[in-house]
């Protein structure tokens, strides 16, 4: 299954790129919170919803496979920057928020690069429950760190802990599923 630019016109495509204009948004809002955490909830919204409608009505495609993680690293990119720029974030909570990231940027660039692996993903697009605990404890931490609570610093630390066990359970599941399919 290869690459087809009319994939992105599909539900679950549009869904994933509509998270390219959110961040965008996303620092032109920074300063006003309660629509900062709008424009999170709108792309935690489009994250969750892309994945549900794809597995739901058979439109898991290899360039939605590879499209969908890069648009969810691009607005968590723009995310942190902004919080950064803007002193809500110090520079070292980065890594602890991106850990998840960091540790599939591999991944992604092996989907990008294997034809079987995205053939795989896409006739078998399982949500991972690691994955999506991940991407909630990201965005309580960026909602955290939006409104300034006392509470940023232990969230970005369970946010780190849950993403490192995140990226491990999606190295493990493409290691299996390529020992069983090396093609």
């Amino acid at each position: 299954m290869g690459y087809r630019a009319r994939d992105l016109l599909l539900v679950p495509g549009l869904l994933s790129l509509a998270r390219v204009p959110l961040a965008i948004v996303f620092p032109f809002v920074v300063a006003q919170p309660a629509i900062a955490i709008g424009v999170l909830a709108l792309s935690g919204f489009t994250d969750i919803a892309d994945g549900w409608w794809a597995r739901r009505f058979k439109q898991a495609t290899a360039t939605g496979a590879v499209v969908d993680p890069i648009t969810d690293k691009l607005f968590v990119a723009s995310v942190v920057a902004t919080l950064v720029a803007t002193g809500r974030l110090a520079p070292v909570c980065v890594v602890m928020l991106a850990t998840r990231e960091i540790g599939e940027v591999p991944l992604v660039l092996w989907f990008a690069l294997s034809r079987a692996s995205r053939r795989r993903r896409a006739e078998q697009p399982l949500a991972n429950l690691p994955g999506k605990m991940a991407t909630v404890l990201q965005f309580v931490s960026v909602a955290s760190a939006l409104v300034g609570s006392a509470y940023t610093e232990g969230l970005l630390v369970a946010t780190a802990v849950v993403g490192v066990i995140a990226a491990a359970s999606y190295w493990v599941r493409e290691i299996a599923e390529h020992r069983k399919d090396p093609r």
